[in-house]
C-alpha cells in the first residue's frame, strides 16, 4: 500500500541512465565497440533469415524457428543499443518516463518471446529425438505458425499486464537508475512501494515458467541420448540440439543471474556486466553459434558467397 504522504510527491518526468558512466575516459572507445557490435548483429541475424527464406534445404521446422529467433534477436538489440549509443557520444543520459516505460515494455515483451521461443525450439528437438515418427504430425506447418504466434502473442501480453501495475507505481525519491538501460528491476526498486512481490511476479513470469519447459525437454533429450547403443548415433543425436543447447545454457545462465539473485551492493556492477551478455553480447554470437556449428547452414552460407563472389548457381 501507498502512504498518503507519497501521493503528494511531484511525479518524476525523467530518469537518469548511469550507463558506463563511471568509466568516463572510455565513452568514445565503448561507443565504437558497441557501434561495431551492433552493426554485426543486425547483419548476422539478417543473414541467417534471408538464408532461410532463400534456400529451400532449410524449410523445415528447426530452421522456421531459428529464422524467427534472429529476427527477434534483431528487434531485441534495437531496443537497448540504438539509445546506449546516442548517450555514449552525446553525453546525453536522460530519458523521459514514458520513454523509459517504452523501453522496458518492448525489451521485456522481446526477452519473454525469446524464453518462450527458446522453450518451443527445445520441444521440437524434443520431439525430432525422443518421438521421431510423430515429428512431422506435431510439426505440421500449421503447428509451427500456432507455436510461434503464441511466443509473439504471449510475450506482449504477459508483459502488457505487468506494466499497467508498474505505470501506477509512484517514484518520489531519486531518479538514477545505475543501468545501461530501463531494466524493469532497478526501474521497480526506484519506486515508493513495496517492490518485493512485483520482483518475484516478474521473475516467475519471465523466467521459471519457460526455463523448466525447456530443462525438462533436455532432460528428456539427454537421457535419449544416452540409450542410443551406438557411438556415432549418439554423435548424430547431439549434433542436432548442441548448437540450442549451447545458446540456451548461455542466455538463460545470465539472465537467471540477473534476475533471480538480489541486488546487493557488491553485485550491482556485476549484474550489469553479466546484462552485456544477455542483452548485446547473446544477440551476437547467435549467428555465429549456428552458423559456425551447423553443416546445413554452413552449406547454404557457402552457395551465397559463391553466388555473390562468382555468380555462380
Amino acid at each position: 500500500m501507498m502512504n498518503p504522504e507519497q501521493g503528494n510527491q511531484t511525479s518524476i518526468a525523467e530518469f537518469i541512465l548511469l550507463g558506463f558512466g563511471t568509466l568516463p575516459e572510455l565513452q568514445i572507445l565503448l561507443f565504437l565497440l558497441f557501434l561495431v557490435i551492433y552493426i554485426t548483429t543486425m547483419a548476422g541475424n539478417i543473414l541467417i533469415v534471408v538464408l532461410i527464406m532463400v534456400y529451400r534445404h532449410l524449410h523445415n521446422p528447426m530452421y522456421f524457428f531459428l529464422g524467427n529467433l534472429s529476427c527477434l534477436e534483431t528487434c531485441y538489440t534495437s531496443t537497448i543499443l540504438p539509445s546506449m549509443l546516442d548517450g555514449l557520444l552525446s553525453g546525453n543520459k536522460t530519458i523521459s518516463y514514458s520513454g523509459c516505460l517504452t523501453q522496458y515494455y518492448f525489451f521485456s515483451s522481446l526477452v519473454v518471446t525469446e524464453c518462450l521461443l527458446l522453450s518451443v525450439m527445445s520441444y521440437d528437438r524434443y520431439l525430432a529425438i525422443c518421438n521421431p515418427m510423430h515429428y512431422a504430425a506435431h510439426m505440421s506447418g500449421r503447428s509451427c505458425l500456432q507455436f510461434i504466434g503464441c511466443s509473439w502473442t504471449g510475450g506482449f501480453l504477459c508483459t502488457g499486464i505487468i506494466i499497467l501495475p508498474i505505470s501506477q507505481l509512484s517514484f518520489c525519491g531519486p531518479n538514477v537508475i545505475d543501468h545501461f538501460f530501463c531494466d524493469p528491476i532497478p526501474l521497480i526498486n526506484l519506486s515508493c512501494n513495496d517492490p518485493h512481490l512485483m520482483e518475484i511476479t516478474l521473475s516467475l513470469i519471465f523466467l521459471l515458467v519457460p526455463f523448466l519447459i525447456t530443462l525438462m525437454s533436455y532432460i528428456c533429450i539427454i537421457v535419449t541420448i544416452l540409450r542410443i547403443p551406438s557411438t556415432s548415433g549418439r554423435q548424430k543425436a547431439f549434433s542436432t540440439c548442441s548448437s540450442h543447447l549451447i545458446v540456451v545454457t548461455m542466455y538463460y545462465g545470465t539472465l537467471l543471474f540477473a534476475y533471480m539473485f538480489p541486488t546487493t551492493n557488491t553485485l550491482r556492477d556485476f549484474k550489469k556486466a553479466v546484462s552485456v551478455i544477455y542483452t548485446i553480447l547473446t544477440p551476437l554470437v547467435n549467428p555465429l553459434i549456428y552458423s559456425l556449428r551447423n553443416k546445413e547452414v554452413k552449406e547454404a552460407l557457402r552457395k551465397a558467397s559463391s553466388k555473390f563472389m562468382f555468380g555462380r548457381h
